[in-house]
């Protein structure tokens, strides 16, 4: 995988280069699937994988427009986080370009329910996430996280939390030809009373923090940061997509307008150089 500046305007287009330079622009509407992850299929059919811990990583590194050139059906799953892509990202450098940095503001709460899973967004003057999981598993069970920062805050809170899977759903997973370049090395593998990996987590509530850094990315398909918050319950890629579409779903309950980079001046900005 390359990433190369793009121009002004251009946004987050992916290419695959091993079909015929397809071109994936990273978009909510080109969502296809999000069982293990989001997926992005164009019209002729092309699809791309895994693009979440990528976007989320543009996200905390403020990354407006970008190619990102891809020889392989899925994003490299490098350590299972988005901290590997924001060094690269780091070591490139950005530049600024000349064009206000947009943001889409959410002006009327969408929310989407699905059983006891939900996700909202509300309108805010920057970005925030209240999020949840609750699983049976003892070494997870009830966890919340509450990110309200910008990029520094992503890069040192939630860019280093890994994906996680269960020991016991391996060998299903697996047979159906899923994860099948998963290890302990680019995800936490979770017993019935243990974390499998050496060295355990990261963070004393890794698997929030990553269901955290999963949404970001999702929710960063919107072409734009959004100024919401966002508050989850149980959320994952499906949810976090179906919130997108509610909310583009009507004209009223959006906007485009310019906001404040963290950045010295209010510009897009483009990776300076290929990582």
């Amino acid at each position: 995988m390359a990433l190369r500046p793009a121009p002004v305007g251009t946004g987050i287009v992916f290419t695959r280069i091993d079909q015929g330079n397809a071109l994936l622009p990273a978009a909510y509407d080109l969502v296809s699937e999000t069982r293990l992850g989001t997926t992005l299929r164009n019209g002729d059919g092309v699809g791309l994988a895994a693009v979440e811990h990528l976007m989320a990583a543009l996200w905390g590194c403020e990354i407006d427009n970008l190619f990102v050139d891809i020889d392989g059906p899925e994003v490299p799953a490098m350590d299972g986080s988005a901290a590997p892509f924001v060094f690269l990202m780091e070591c490139a450098g950005v530049v600024e370009q000349g064009a206000s940095r947009q943001a889409v503001r959410v002006c009327r709460s969408v929310e989407v329910i699905d059983g006891d899973k939900r996700i909202a967004l509300t309108p805010a003057d920057d970005f925030s996430v209240d999020l949840l999981i609750d699983f049976d598993n003892p070494m997870i069970a009830r966890q919340s996280s509450c990110f309200h920062g910008g990029s520094f805050a992503f890069k040192t809170e939630i860019s280093r939390a890994r994906t996680f899977g269960f020991e016991n759903e391996v060998a299903a997973l697996h047979a159906a030809g899923f994860a099948l370049g998963g290890s302990l090395e680019n995800a936490v593998v979770v017993g019935e009373d243990r974390v499998l990996n050496e060295g355990g987590l990261r963070y004393d509530n890794e698997f929030v923090r990553h269901k955290t850094l999963d949404c970001v990315g999702d929710l960063y398909l919107a072409g734009a940061p959004l100024l919401a918050h966002v508050d989850a319950h149980c959320s994952g890629h499906g949810l976090n997509n179906a919130v997108l579409r509610a909310l583009f779903a009507s004209d009223r309950n959006w906007k485009l307008e310019p906001v404040m980079s963290a950045l010295p001046s209010w510009s897009e900005t483009a990776v300076a150089a290929e990582a």
